[in-house]
């Protein structure tokens, strides 16, 4: 998949962007708090319909306006040319567009455009609970089977109806009734992350290897009371803390993935250039699963690429990248004059854009495109678009 213009209208600091990209490497450089994280989080918006962030739709809005509008054309890696746009007003709320179709579920739109971000964000699948890291599997899972993020919603739905009957002195009946739905629904939610896991397990450590110089094994697991024996006899054995907590207290929502490196926990024992390889080598090997099940290359998008790495291993992470396995690609980086340098011994094509307060323009021609008048007649607006907010339920 390749996105071959990104328009932007009212996004975070962004009033108003048309970028036409390059196929191969798109390098967004400027200081930092100039907007280069935004241009990179607008193209994930597209594939995922959210923030890569934690912040709100509502966040996303510049300051002042009512509404922020992404649009995306892309081509598909068998040359179908694919719409999307994806608006948020503060009154009618966000609504997705394919080829001037609505989606009637927001859900029925992820995995069409696959894209894998590597952040500094990413440190919380390390420091964090284990709430993250489920996250991180069901964002990645939910790229490659919707089935999948349909039981998680339902899963989700009735953990929370059972939380509340918790709290309501609930019969037996009643319990019953919520445990076979949990069932139902956590055991494909585990079979699905197990075989997820065990299947991206050998491909992070092969990217470790590269990134690393074989100097450390690491490895990952799926932490899981379903791993010894059925959701059934799970939910049975902790029916009386249940009742005493007044939630549910066991159960596929409280899973985790392991991380480690030389056989210790990666989080007490790996440096902050090992722990952020581990990261890189993670989506590196989720980028390859997600390419292999859908057909399509995803959108590669690597956000503050030096951050806690050397040069080195930035270099080699770039030679990988530049081959054949992997499709388009975006970086930022706050030094141009270090990244071209890196790109430049790589080979392969790229595009240099600077990033100043929100604006956006060819590193190589500044001059021209900070005077150039935009072309309206091509942009999103909020009067004559048909995918303007202002013509949305």
């Amino acid at each position: 998949m390749r996105l071959k213009k990104l328009s932007l209208l009212n996004f975070k600091n962004i009033a108003r962007q048309d970028l036409t990209l390059c196929p191969g490497v798109n390098c967004l450089v400027g200081d930092n708090g100039t907007g280069k994280t935004n241009v990179v989080d607008a193209v994930y918006y597209l594939s995922m319909c959210k923030s890569s962030l934690p912040m709100t739709d509502t966040q996303s809005i510049l300051h002042g306006e009512e509404f922020f509008m992404i649009e995306g054309q892309y081509v598909s890696d068998a040359e179908k040319n694919e719409r999307i746009v994806c608006s948020f007003s503060r009154k009618a709320g966000k609504v997705l567009k394919r080829n001037g179709k609505e989606y009637d579920r927001l859900a029925d739109h992820v995995g069409l455009v696959p894209a894998v971000i590597v952040s500094p964000a990413d440190s919380a699948l390390i420091s964090d609970s284990a709430d993250e890291r489920r996250r991180y599997l069901n964002a990645c899972l939910a790229q490659l089977d919707r089935v999948y993020l349909g039981a998680v919603m339902r899963y989700n739905a009735v953990l929370g109806e059972r939380n509340r009957l918790l709290k309501m002195r609930p019969d037996e009946t009643m319990l019953s009734i919520y445990d076979r739905q949990l069932v139902e629904h956590g055991t494909k939610i585990h079979a699905a992350r197990q075989a997820f896991v065990e299947r991206l397990q050998p491909v992070v450590a092969e990217y470790y290897r590269a990134l690393s110089g074989d100097r450390e094994q690491v490895e990952l697991h799926y932490k899981s009371e379903l791993n010894e024996r059925s959701f059934e006899e799970v939910l049975l054995a902790a029916r009386q803390k249940d009742l005493a907590n007044e939630f549910t207290t066991s159960g596929i929502h409280r899973d985790d993935l392991t991380l480690r490196i030389g056989g210790y926990p990666l989080r007490k024992y790996g440096s902050q250039g090992q722990q952020k390889s581990f990261l890189i080598a993670l989506k590196l090997a989720q980028y390859a699963i997600v390419a292999e099940a859908c057909g399509e290359k995803p959108l590669l998008l690597l956000d503050d690429l030096f951050d806690k790495l050397d040069a080195g291993r930035v270099e080699q992470l770039i030679r990988l990248v530049a081959d054949d396995t992997f499709g388009q690609i975006f970086i930022t980086d706050c030094n141009p004059t270090r990244l071209k340098s890196i790109l430049d011994k790589a080979g392969g094509e790229y595009a240099l854009f600077r990033v100043e307060a929100g604006e956006v323009y060819p590193a190589n021609d500044t001059a021209n495109a900070k005077n150039t008048e935009p072309d309206k007649s091509d942009k999103p607006n909020g009067s004559d678009n048909p995918d303007s907010p202002s013509r949305t339920r």
